[in-house]
């Protein structure tokens, strides 16, 4: 059984070889390439932090009844790098790599930190503070898809 610190840990790395692969097609200037990457990196990214804000983090804060702490200043972080993707995929469509890379610069530095203070911080406070309903939150991670889409259902 994967722990949550396992599971999200190797999304990190999934998401981080997509940027590398974004990058490196607007480097080319091979921008059909680059768009591509950077629409599968883009969908990865917003994955995992659907992943987190949707399913565990309320399961968190559910069990800690902390609802003020880490996982706030996580949802801050992930709205500014939403922002910084909005931006960069701006700068595909314009065929723009100086902005591009001035966003990727930007991003690349917040994602580096974010995912080293989920990671040494927040996934192994989730581990404890979850450990019998982790497989049960892996799971659900999983399948985000289907989470989300049943949530579209009720909107």
């Amino acid at each position: 059984m994967k722990t949550i610190s396992e599971y999200l840990g190797a999304d990190h790395k999934r998401c981080d070889a997509l940027f590398a692969a974004a990058e490196h097609g607007v480097d080319q200037g091979n921008w059909a390439q680059a768009k591509a990457a950077f629409q599968c990196f883009s969908e990865a990214q917003v994955r995992h932090l659907a992943m987190e804000e949707t399913i565990l983090f309320p399961a968190y804060e559910k069990a800690t009844g902390n609802a003020n702490g880490p996982t706030g200043v996580m949802r801050a972080e992930h709205k500014q790098m939403l922002g910084l993707l909005e931006q960069m995929n701006n700068a595909i469509e314009e065929l723009d790599a100086a902005k591009f890379f001035g966003c990727a610069e930007t991003l690349n530095i917040m994602m580096q930190q974010h995912n080293l203070k989920e990671e040494s911080m927040l996934y192994p406070m989730t581990d404890r503070a979850l450990f019998d309903k982790c497989h049960e939150i892996v799971d659900a991670m999983a399948h985000i898809n289907n989470v989300i889409a049943a949530l579209d259902k009720v909107d």
